[in-house]
């Protein structure tokens, strides 16, 4: 496989080049394949530029639809798009549905247009574990905007947060109590709110419960930036560029107020964090096989030692 052809095609001027180059180096992310670490290090210097816009909620509130009126909106204002679509895993294949590419058929001939879909393989926090390194191959290879649109699981997927410049948490009226989404702190995530399919009755309500959920605890950052709502029919385009326009004046704040660098070293560290993680999980389970692991585990079984003595001794004796 060569590698840095790979990655000169991923920002090459050849739509239909650049569109396979960037597929196959996301394809060598999910596989944790052995050349991952010479494409990261070839994607370094390039990548971390994109704008990164997180999309959560229930399932049902519209993430797909929304998605894909946001592509529209930016790309009519000449912006380049990326889109990783994380759907549930089949129990069956470990697949994804692909749902998100059957309602983004408008956008499949458009060269300007990168939509993934990545299956979360049982990863919780509504993102794939490949999601931060297929987020780096998209920057790299020249998009402008990355959206990011997590599984519809409910109250957990609150990890897109750490992963995003500017989170929306989508809502929608007739899913139950709008508020119910308080209970895990999917709400605290939120940089801007949007009610979805607000042509329903009973929108109006939810933005109310909403502006008074935030009234309660004066909903805004330390910094001062105050939590917008907004409502939008995402089926018919409708309020797409209001959220865009309103996604651009967060990352202006963020960049007036030193949030955007604070955002992304965080996210670089969480990124380096869960690499080394998965170096010692394998350390480790090196040492199944060994000695080491077996004779901690029969001090702790005997009595001998307990797990947190016998832990430190295996972690020091990894080394390095």
């Amino acid at each position: 496989m060569d590698v840095p052809l790979l990655v000169e095609q991923a920002r090459g001027d050849s739509p239909a080049h650049r569109t396979r180059a960037v597929a196959r180096l996301i394809s060598l992310v999910e596989d944790a394949h052995p050349a991952l670490r010479e494409v990261m290090a070839l994607l370094a210097p390039r990548a971390g530029h994109a704008s990164v816009i997180g999309l959560t909620g229930s399932p049902g509130v519209g993430k797909s639809t929304t998605t894909n009126a946001l592509v529209a909106a930016y790309r009519r204002l000449g912006r380049t798009v990326g889109v990783l679509a994380v759907d549930p895993s089949s129990p069956f294949s470990g697949g994804a549905l692909l749902g998100d590419r059957v309602r983004m058929q408008e956008h499949a001939t458009d060269s300007g247009v990168f939509i993934r879909s990545m299956a979360s393989r049982g990863h919780l926090g509504g993102l794939s574990w490949a999601a931060p390194q297929a987020l780096r191959v998209l920057s790299a290879a020249g998009c402008d905007v990355v959206l990011i649109e997590t599984v519809g699981v409910g109250q957990a997927e609150v990890e897109v947060a750490s992963l995003a410049d500017t989170t929306l948490v989508l809502l929608a009226p007739g899913m139950g109590d709008g508020i119910q989404a308080a209970k895990a702190g999917i709400l605290e995530v939120a940089d801007i709110f949007v009610v979805n399919k607000a042509d329903r009755d009973g929108a109006d309500t939810v933005v109310r419960d909403l502006r008074y959920m935030l009234s309660l605890g004066d909903r805004r950052t330390d910094e001062g930036w105050r939590v917008p709502i907004l409502k939008s029919v995402a089926s018919r385009g409708e309020g797409a560029e209001e959220v865009v326009a309103e996604i651009e004046r967060h990352g202006q704040w963020l960049q007036a107020h030193g949030q955007l660098e604070l955002r992304r070293r965080q996210r670089a560290a969480d990124e380096v964090e869960a690499i080394a993680l998965t170096v010692l999980r394998g350390r480790i389970g090196d040492l199944r096989g060994g000695s080491g692991l077996a004779a901690a585990a029969a001090k702790v079984a005997a009595g001998e030692a307990d797990p947190y003595a016998a832990a430190d001794e295996l972690v020091a004796g990894l080394g390095g």
